[in-house]
């Protein structure tokens, strides 16, 4: 004779309130981000004039005298499609370092403590402010995007689509490293004098300015294990697959694990992987009373 198990009526519905209830509450978070976003246009404006002046100006100059340098005609903005996965990075690095420094400046003044209070897990606010973080980031490069057919990269919607999707992806792994050095420091100096010291080396050391190929041997190894290396890598050849490219333009040198060279899949995988490693991180010492 089997035994047959009957949950009680109350136990799933109340799992799904629960559920509902996190949801419910993380896009509220998350909505919060997005109105700080709307409610403050001149913020965003501000934020993009230091990529787009790497772009035209940094940018320009490099490309005329990589020309000069007798690379060959059409290099000089072959250079500037090449800059410019970087300059989308660059405009969506402020917004997700932003959230880091809401996190700690709301704990500071008291507003974190008030949501805390919720009914709800502490993870659960953390990812609504992160994915809101990358929401915004990814906007805010959608206005550096609107500039590319000024630097030889075509107007396609396809091609815009694809790119706005691996941002939004490394935007959320800079999201998420910002939100777990802001749930770990505790003083906003502390705080900004760590951000500096660690998210410029990763940009730069990214390929954004220069392929990976051309760095020193004890450098390659670091940009390697760089995360932010396969998202700028990821961007650059989907604009090389639907642009020409001269033989031996920068656009025709991927990263190289060795021989090989990764799939764009992959790279992309990579950087999930890597946002999910550091969200789980920063959920769980979220997590801790204070």
């Amino acid at each position: 004779m089997t035994r047959t198990w009957n949950a009680p009526a109350a136990v799933i519905p109340g799992i799904l309130g629960g559920l509902a209830g996190e949801a419910r509450a993380g896009r509220m978070v998350w909505r919060r981000e997005m109105l700080h976003f709307v409610r403050d246009p001149v913020r965003a404006i501000v934020s993009l004039l230091q990529p787009l002046a790497f772009l035209f100006i940094l940018g320009v100059g490099l490309s005329r005298l990589y020309s000069q340098a007798g690379a060959g005609s059409g290099q000089g903005e072959g250079y500037l499609a090449f800059l410019f996965p970087g300059v989308l990075l660059m405009a969506a690095q402020t917004p997700a370092v932003s959230v880091g420094a809401s996190i700690v400046w709301d704990r500071q003044s008291g507003f974190m403590r008030e949501m805390l209070v919720a009914p709800v897990r502490r993870s659960t606010l953390l990812f609504g402010k992160c994915l809101g973080g990358a929401t915004v980031a990814t906007c805010t490069g959608t206005a550096v995007l609107a500039c590319a057919g000024l630097v030889g990269v075509p107007y396609r919607f396809g091609l815009s689509v694809v790119l706005l999707a691996e941002l939004g992806v490394a935007s959320l792994a800079m999201t998420a490293l910002t939100a777990l050095m802001a749930v770990t420091i505790r003083r906003v100096q502390t705080f900004n004098t760590v951000l500096s010291v660690v998210l410029a080396p990763l940009l730069f050391l990214s390929g954004a300015f220069f392929p990976v190929s051309a760095m020193p041997a004890w450098m390659a190894p670091i940009a390697l294990a760089n995360p932010l290396t396969y998202a700028v890598d990821a961007m650059r050849r989907t604009i090389a697959a639907r642009i020409p490219d001269p033989p031996g333009g920068p656009l025709s040198e991927p990263v190289a694990w060795g021989v090989h060279h990764p799939p764009v899949a992959l790279e992309l995988g990579l950087v999930v992987a890597f946002s999910a490693v550091v969200l789980a991180l920063a959920a769980r010492r979220f997590a801790r009373p204070d």
